[in-house]
């Protein structure tokens, strides 16, 4: 026995497939013309349905997707701008006397009472808080960069049940220090 060679593989293939197409051609001619005229409309719309499909509908979907997140990013853009413009104001406010610094810093931690505690030690203070919320912390930072001109210079929180507890050290230059 002889075994069969690719190209023998191809020519059987190629006349498997002449044989069906005979056979689809014989049934299509033993069809009514009406029948014809549906299978000829059928095909059309199973052809536009999958064109839509695969053509045209999912990039379209994918372009409303980037449309969405290009306004995310350009939103994101803006509010790092506001916060480089605030940085830049910032740098070049001068520093705060001591005493102002300790009391903005003061004034900014009674508003988290009973939730946050401060202990000022030189030119750096250390915030205890407990169950606070993220948002009650984003305002005393705030306040505090703003009214002690105070930065972060170490922060330790964890999230719990009650809200976020943790430390937040904060350090700020005095007038009148060396820069």
């Amino acid at each position: 026995m002889k075994p069969e060679t690719s190209g023998s593989s191809a020519l059987a293939a190629v006349s498997a497939l002449a044989a069906w197409r005979a056979v689809l051609a014989a049934r299509w001619q033993a069809l009514a013309p009406r029948e014809r005229a549906a299978l000829t409309l059928a095909a059309w719309v199973v052809g536009a349905a999958a064109l839509w499909w695969w053509g045209l509908q999912q990039p379209l979907t994918q372009g409303r997707l980037a449309q969405q997140r290009l306004t995310s990013l350009l939103e994101q853009q803006g509010d790092m701008q506001r916060q480089a413009a605030e940085a830049r104001s910032l740098k070049t406010t001068p520093a705060q006397p001591a005493g102002q610094a300790e009391q903005a810093l003061q004034a900014a931690t009674a508003r988290l009472a009973p939730r946050g505690r401060l202990q000022i030690q030189g030119d750096r203070a250390v915030l205890t808080v407990e169950g606070a919320s993220g948002t009650e912390l984003q305002a005393w930072w705030a306040e505090a960069r703003a009214g002690a001109r105070a930065r972060v210079v170490e922060m330790q929180l964890t999230r719990q049940e009650r809200g976020l507890s943790g430390t937040i050290v904060v350090a700020w230059s005095t007038a009148g220090a060396a820069p």
